[in-house]
């Protein structure tokens, strides 16, 4: 499921949704916990040990492949708000090329205010995610150059 939009544009819809919500930041939570609700997860067989990102104080799990030149990201946590936070992750950097996922910084954390309304391990574990997926990014772009 390749994404067709640049990174920057699905951060700009996500902004605009948050926006809709106003200044309410319980309206805001619940809008991510809607989005973990409504997330597909991951099967349990991938609950695994590998796929666990550390640096998350609930347990959250991620996996990719690729598609063509394309790297497609799956996750899931134990923690609504958490599993809320990988749907809004994934749903910008799913699909996009390593380079794309690299060299975009990702602005809609600022721009929502998210980092401002974590708690600190919250927030910990939301660097962890980027993390590991620009980790995943960079392992894709070295293996594509073998």
């Amino acid at each position: 499921m390749t994404n067709n939009k640049s990174i920057a544009e699905t951060e700009d819809e996500i902004v605009d949704d948050f926006e809709l919500l106003g200044e309410d930041w319980s309206e805001k939570y619940n809008h991510i916990i809607t989005l973990g609700k409504t997330s597909p997860g991951l099967p349990e067989n991938l609950h695994i040990e590998e796929n666990k990102v550390r640096g998350c104080q609930s347990n959250v799990w991620l996996v990719t492949h690729t598609e063509g030149d394309r790297i497609i990201f799956e996750g899931d946590s134990d923690a609504l708000i958490v599993k809320g936070l990988v749907a809004l992750l994934i749903k910008v950097l799913s699909g996009h090329t390593p380079d794309e996922i690299l060299d975009t910084p990702l602005t809609f954390i600022e721009r929502i205010g998210l980092q401002n309304n974590l708690s600190p391990t919250r927030n910990n574990g939301l660097a962890a995610m980027i993390k590991q997926m620009r980790f995943y990014a960079l392992a894709y772009k070295a293996k594509a150059k073998l």
